[in-house]
């Protein structure tokens, strides 16, 4: 089993680049299936979650080959219509093979998808939206079994602007026949990003940022060359450990727009930010501040996926902070491992109450899911002592080689 060792009180400087979005290549990779043509996507992270998507594509017979950060996809050999439990247990994002399997091949056979345990995430949404576009879908004890000729598009509102439910509407109405219209669809940069992919494969689809996007589905798809966009929940992550830690960082390749929300909240808490083009400045140089109520919100709010490290930043310093999160139930497994550091933190349902201390001290720490993992990285880096982080499966699956790039700031941290 892998563990991080830490030793804190080591000031971050440095310039780091950020690697290609985990949240952004998945559904990317499970759109590859939509065409007979070879898809070559750059900046591909070497993630846990990649691994498990390769895994899927290779079951369905698509042809997958690997170089460094470029990944090469042909689905013209595609035989397979299932995904067995196994392999849709390896991440939670697994159900987003469903709308492309269905668009392609007119029939999807998957159990239900694993991941981290943060509570329920119903795939209501998914099916029903699928069921719109003319899907049959058959729920068992085991899983989904749906049968998809025939798709037709239409004009269909989700009931909350749900990510997966967007991008897996997306996928199956590029393959359905005629005009569909998603309404109050989720308008997160990985959906745009998505929508890039698809249109370089010829896909006529347009709206992407905003909260209404029209497909026009049938188009015949070819292959295609893309580059995934920067990480920015990694370059969250980069950030906060330099608020905790202290210092001087330069954060590289990710769209500064895309973390405005993060980047406010820093700054409110007496870190100096500085952002231009696809480049974040912070320098973090004195004890940091209690800042306004951080509530999670979909995009453009603030991120759930960037509240676990602000908490951890935020418990050493002085003041107090208010965070509610709004999107997952179960987003504070973290807490009671940051206690165990010394830090001072109440929660009462979606509420958690940070105190400010003025030191965190090490500990032996488990990771209980990814954005956790990477909180628990964070206050180590900022406590004293050392600190001992294991469960690193769940950090593996949205950070390549973290700890490297934490090092290459002058953190002290290894992987043993």
């Amino acid at each position: 089993m892998s563990a991080f060792i830490v030793e804190g009180g080591c000031p971050l400087n440095g310039t780091v680049s950020v690697h290609g979005a985990k949240n952004s290549v998945l559904p990317i990779l499970a759109a590859c299936i939509l065409t007979p043509g070879e898809c070559v996507i750059h900046n591909c992270p070497a993630l846990s979650d990649v691994r498990a998507s390769i895994d899927i594509l290779r079951h369905l017979g698509c042809r997958v080959t690997q170089q460094d950060g470029t990944l090469t996809v042909d689905a013209k050999t595609l035989s397979a219509c299932d995904v067995p439990d196994r392999l849709m247990r390896e991440m939670r994002s697994s159900v987003i093979f469903l709308g492309a399997i269905l668009g392609r091949v007119g029939e999807a056979v998957m159990s239900f998808p694993g991941g981290c345990e943060l509570g329920p995430r119903p795939i209501d949404l998914h099916l029903a939206a699928l069921r719109a576009l003319g899907a049959r879908i058959e729920e068992t004890s085991v899983g989904l079994r749906c049968r998809g000729e025939g798709l037709t598009g239409c004009e269909l509102t989700l009931s909350i602007p749900s990510v997966g439910a967007t991008e897996n509407a997306m996928l199956t109405a590029v393959a359905a026949s005629g005009t569909t219209v998603i309404n109050n669809a989720a308008r997160e940069p990985e959906i745009v990003d998505l929508q890039r992919f698809l249109r370089t494969l010829g896909a006529n689809i347009r709206g992407a940022g905003s909260s209404v996007i029209t497909i026009e589905g049938g188009v015949p798809l070819h292959g295609g060359t893309f580059t995934v966009m920067a990480d920015r929940i990694v370059a969250a992550t980069y950030l906060t450990a330099a608020a905790a830690a202290g210092g001087q960082v330069e954060v590289l390749g990710t769209d500064y727009r895309h973390l405005s929300t993060v980047t406010a909240v820093l700054a409110e808490a007496g870190c100096k930010v500085q952002s231009e083009q696809n480049r974040i400045c912070l320098s973090s140089n004195a004890p940091l501040l209690g800042v306004r109520p951080v509530r999670t919100a979909p995009y453009p709010g603030f991120p759930t996926d960037a509240q676990p490290p602000l908490m951890a930043a935020l418990c050493k310093g002085t003041g107090t902070t208010v965070f509610v999160e709004n999107i997952f139930e179960n987003r504070y497994r973290h807490v009671d491992e940051l206690t165990r550091m010394g830090a001072d933190i109440r929660v009462e349902g979606r509420v958690a109450v940070v105190c400010g201390v003025p030191q965190l001290r090490g500990a032996r720490l488990h990771a209980a899911d990814l954005r956790g993992g990477a909180a628990l990285v964070v206050a180590a880096l900022g406590a004293g002592g050392e600190s001992v982080i294991t469960g690193l499966e769940h950090v593996d699956r949205g950070y390549q080689d973290l700890d490297g790039g934490l090092r290459s700031l002058g953190a002290r941290i290894r992987r043993v």
